[in-house]
């Protein structure tokens, strides 16, 4: 499957110099990350990306920035987002196997595996997108609208316990 929103790179035209590379989502594609996320729509995605070659793999720096309309997951309202996120990823030729350890460094980037002699520049920034996004965004009418419901909030829950009325129980029949 082609990504919706596909910007690759080839990889012999990736130095050791750092390039920039900057990418914008146009309107239909942004429509089909939409749908793909299950957003009510994407009014802006970019990205300024740094790539260059490493002994290590093709190391990706930059921002992905955009807007974006989600609806509240309790009353559905349309809910505004807006995305600023760092993007920090080493694409490599081989990820190591789930069985291998790793040693990783607190400045250790994301990993992604290169596949068919190019990045994706597109797909990596719609991936920090879709990470940036709250999954369970509340509007500001979702607690009246739990409320009215009878859902407790956390701050109400008191959980069961079998032990909760011993002592009550215990006090009543000396």
């Amino acid at each position: 499957m082609k990504p919706e929103f596909s910007r690759p790179e080839r990889l012999d035209t990736i130095g050791e110099r750092e390039r920039i590379v900057e990418i914008a989502a146009t309107e239909d594609e942004r429509a089909a990350l939409a749908k793909r996320f299950a957003l009510l729509s994407i009014t802006r995605l970019d990205a300024r990306l740094g790539i260059k070659r490493t002994d290590s793999g093709i190391v990706v720096k930059g921002r992905v920035t955009g807007a974006a309309v989600q609806a509240c997951s309790v009353t559905d309202e349309p809910l505004d987002t807006q995305i600023d996120e760092p993007v920090a990823l080493l694409f490599v030729d081989q990820l190591v196997s789930e069985g291998d350890e790793v040693e990783l460094s607190d400045d250790a980037l994301d990993t992604v595996a290169i596949e068919g002699g190019t990045i994706d520049l597109g797909e990596a920034a719609a991936d920090t997108l879709a990470l940036a996004i709250d999954p369970f965004p509340r509007g500001p009418n979702a607690a009246a609208a739990l409320a009215a419901a009878g859902v407790i909030s956390e701050d109400e829950f008191r959980p069961a316990n079998a032990f909760s009325d011993l002592k009550a129980r215990m006090a009543g029949k000396s």
